[in-house]
């Protein structure tokens, strides 16, 4: 297994995390076209980790980086984490966290974090196996725009 950020130039592994995602978050709208994501991937605020087996996207994350008017170092947003339902169970989502907080040191962020809604209690029971430095209660607001 190994782990690795992906480049703009690398759009099938982009698509193949976002079906995975698809299957693993029970999503049913569909991809967005190549341009949009080929722009996002390409989009320095948002990174992609994915793991991979024998060349092959199995898993990976999504990370929006966001700049904080409280310190000079970005921080950066976890916003999804997914392992293909076959690989679930083997340590891989605990290996792309630690490889996102590796690269997250390396590039100077003031720290990342993730959400999960409390209900989803395998998320939960998840996130608190990563060594996370802290963890709080919230409550999260939508404002449906469409």
């Amino acid at each position: 297994m190994s782990v690795k950020k992906l480049h703009p130039d690398e759009l099938s592994h982009f698509k193949y995390l976002l079906e995975i995602f698809r299957e693993v978050f029970e999503v049913e709208e569909a991809i967005p076209g190549d341009d949009y994501l080929e722009a996002l991937l390409g989009d320095p605020n948002f990174l992609v980790f994915v793991v991979q087996q024998d060349q092959q996207v199995v898993g990976g994350l999504t990370v929006y980086v966001l700049k904080s008017y409280y310190v000079p170092r970005p921080v950066a947003y976890i916003y999804d984490v997914g392992v293909h339902p076959g690989y679930q169970g083997k340590g891989l989502g605990t290996l792309l966290i630690a490889e996102l907080v590796r690269y997250c040191k390396q590039q100077g962020f003031d720290h990342a974090y993730v959400e999960a809604e409390a209900y989803d209690l395998e998320a939960v029971r998840f996130y608190r196996k990563t060594n996370a430095s802290t963890e709080l209660n919230a409550i999260h607001f939508t404002y449906l725009l469409h």
